[in-house]
């Protein structure tokens, strides 16, 4: 399996418009982030976790023109905004794209996309095949995603579980049950907002603490927000096994 993490900044990426804070200021290219989304390549097959706003742009940086199956885990906007731009794959394909989401997603890109679900569609506009998913496994072109429900304040998201990789965003809490879902993973992927208390939002020390109860060999941070601080002056303060997700960041499992 090959991760690589597609955007890894909050709702107003980094750097914000208007702000002039040391992190905005930054000319560290790790200091630019667009907003939280993944690729996965399993078994020759290419997923998406989540089209932010941002989709089409880490498509054409990370050259990837190739695209089975969407997978969401919630339906914020920064999540779901850039959902259109999957036009060029379905010219490039000839095929319907495959979305994956609870109830509560996909009524949400029906209502945000409405002409793409209208009885009578303009030409040229996406063409997908909705999926509905539940709080129960299951399998993407023989991959099997694991959810894993979390609460982003009173909002459920899901994070998932592939293989021994586990993703988890926009969580604030997560139940004991769920947990265990999580532990035995040897990567983990997990939100770390900012150093701050946040309604709906791990900061830095309450991700890392989960860190410790899960125990992954590696564990990264993402959905950061400016407020966390420089890449490379948080990284300094990490465990040897936590790292910053960054934006075009590979990893091989």
């Amino acid at each position: 399996m090959k991760v690589t993490f597609l955007g890894t900044g909050t709702s107003q990426g980094i750097p914000v418009i208007g702000c002039k804070c040391e992190t905005c200021s930054s000319v560290d290219f790790r200091d630019k982030r667009l907003r939280s989304s993944i690729h996965l390549k399993v078994d020759n097959n290419s997923f998406v976790i989540d089209t932010g706003p941002d989709f089409r742009a880490q498509m054409l940086r990370e050259g990837i023109c190739e695209l089975d199956a969407i997978i969401y885990t919630h339906e914020h906007k920064d999540h779901t905004a850039g959902m259109d731009d999957i036009r060029p794959f379905n010219f490039m394909q000839m095929k319907d794209m495959p979305l994956y989401g609870t109830t509560a997603v996909l009524d949400q890109l029906q209502r945000e996309f409405s002409y793409v679900f209208a009885p009578k569609k303009y030409p040229g506009v996406p063409q997908v095949v909705t999926n509905e998913i539940s709080n129960e496994p299951f399998e993407v072109l023989g991959t099997t995603f694991t959810p894993i429900l979390v609460m982003h304040y009173k909002l459920p998201v899901f994070g998932y579980r592939i293989k021994d990789f586990t993703y988890i965003t926009d969580a604030k809490y997560i139940d004991k049950k769920e947990l265990e879902k999580v532990k035995g993973t040897k990567t983990l992927v997990l939100n770390a907002l900012q150093i701050k208390e946040h309604l709906s939002h791990l900061t830095l020390s309450e991700a890392l603490e989960l860190i410790d109860i899960i125990k992954p060999e590696k564990a990264y941070l993402t959905h950061i927000s400016h407020k966390l601080g420089s890449h490379q002056k948080v990284e300094e303060q990490l465990p040897e096994n936590v790292f910053l997700a960054y934006d075009g960041l590979t990893i091989s499992l």
